[in-house]
């Protein structure tokens, strides 16, 4: 591609998508995003996310229409010998196939990487699954909520809060895990670029989680013998949280030396900066809570406002701690065109998000919207050199559905 330009990263690239709910599908809306072509192969009841959540029409729920812009649908019924055959046809067109199907299934349906890469050379065969293939777990189902609490999620704050385990009210261990199948995929493509072969790739949820969790966490277990226990201590604070102003709440991080001693200054008690329990990094964090509960006080004394323009003058991180309903209105996503008003040909008008990427200070095209369930299985068909007579025998056999 030397001296060429390209529109988008991916330009050109084409992925069959054998991923459901949340983990694969997020990781290949962000590729779409990039450029690439993907076909969704859906069951002929379809991907079970498009009945979750709010919707105007069955089928078309709003976690399904934001994890599938950028999008075609094949629905096609695997469990059919003819529907299997389509689907190897189609391999052989794609540059990645991505599943997360648990390994034995995947090889009773046929479609595993040592059979794909034998049709196929150059495939890149991305395999998403919670505990990969070999292992005590191997095999395992996997959803978000096993994996958060495998990972130690669940258990971090209760450690310390002396409640409950619960789950972050977020899919974290699927939108973390899908960022590593994104990156699985693109540096899979670049190795193809050098070596001319595919690759096998698996991709683990509960490996990637765990990292996640334990790059902060390791601490005194990363030695052997420890040093020390488990636990970023400022993280694990119970006083980590944000801060009750006069009329609100408030996020604020005073972080380095310099911050510290302009803040006591901007509150007039620039003496406090040389009290050894704040006179360094390593001071703070031996005393983690009772540093959180000094500005504490200090935060009940004025209002937000007040609070916000102390912070900023003195250049001290500080944002708003909003909810839901402020974050979907949010000036600056709306600003600089994160959020987006488009109109679905089925579903009216919607509010959609953009990529967190900008290439070459621009953003992303705008991707088409989330399809409905087939509604390119015909066009897809007729790709692999199918002609109408015969695709509407395999549709009255069973085999797809869709337009």
């Amino acid at each position: 591609m030397t001296g060429q330009t390209l529109s988008t990263p991916l330009q050109g690239v084409r992925i069959l998508d054998l991923t459901t709910v949340v983990y694969g599908p997020f990781a290949t809306r962000i590729l779409a995003g990039m450029g690439a072509e993907v076909i969704k192969l859906e069951p002929p009841e379809g991907d079970i996310l498009r009945t979750i959540g709010p919707m105007r029409n069955p089928g078309m729920g709003h976690l399904f229409l934001h994890a599938n812009e950028g999008k075609q649908s094949l629905a096609l019924n695997l469990k059919h010998e003819q529907g299997k055959q389509l689907a190897l046809d189609l391999v052989k067109t794609c540059d990645v196939f991505i599943s997360n199907i648990r390994p034995q299934p995947l090889v009773r349906l046929g479609l595993d990487a040592a059979r794909l890469q034998a049709l196929h050379p150059r495939l890149i065969h991305v395999s998403c699954t919670g505990y990969g293939d070999d292992g005590p777990y191997a095999g395992r189902p996997a959803y978000d909520d096993l994996i958060q609490g495998a990972s130690g999620v669940g258990r971090i704050m209760s450690q310390y809060l002396e409640r409950d385990p619960a789950y972050a009210p977020v899919t974290l261990a699927d939108r973390v895990s899908g960022l590593h199948a994104v990156y699985a995929v693109t540096s899979a493509l670049f190795a193809r670029s050098q070596t001319g072969q595919g690759q096998t790739v698996d991709v683990t949820m509960f490996e990637a989680v765990s990292q996640f969790v334990l790059g902060d966490h390791m601490g005194g277990a990363t030695f052997i013998p420890p040093v020390g226990e488990v636990g970023y201590p400022r993280l694990v604070s119970p006083s980590r949280k944000p801060y009750r102003t006069q009329d609100g709440f408030l996020c604020v991080l005073i972080y380095d030396d310099r911050q510290w001693a302009d803040f006591f200054a901007a509150v007039g008690t620039p003496e406090r900066a040389k009290d050894p329990m704040f006179l360094n990094h390593t001071a703070r964090s031996a005393h983690i809570n009772t540093v959180y509960a000094e500005v504490a006080r200090l935060m009940a004394t004025r209002t937000t406002a007040q609070w916000r323009e102390l912070l900023d003058r003195i250049d001290v991180p500080n944002m708003p701690a909003q909810s839901l309903e402020e974050l979907v209105e949010d000036p600056h996503h709306w600003h600089n065109g994160f959020f987006r008003e488009v109109d679905h040909p089925s579903e009216g008008r919607l509010r959609m998000m953009g990529s967190a990427t900008r290439w070459n200070h621009r953003p992303m095209p705008a991707l088409s919207p989330a399809p409905r369930l087939g509604q390119h299985s015909r066009e897809i068909l007729r790709s692999l050199g199918f002609g109408d007579a015969q695709l509407d025998a395999w549709h009255r056999d069973g085999v797809w559905v869709g337009d």
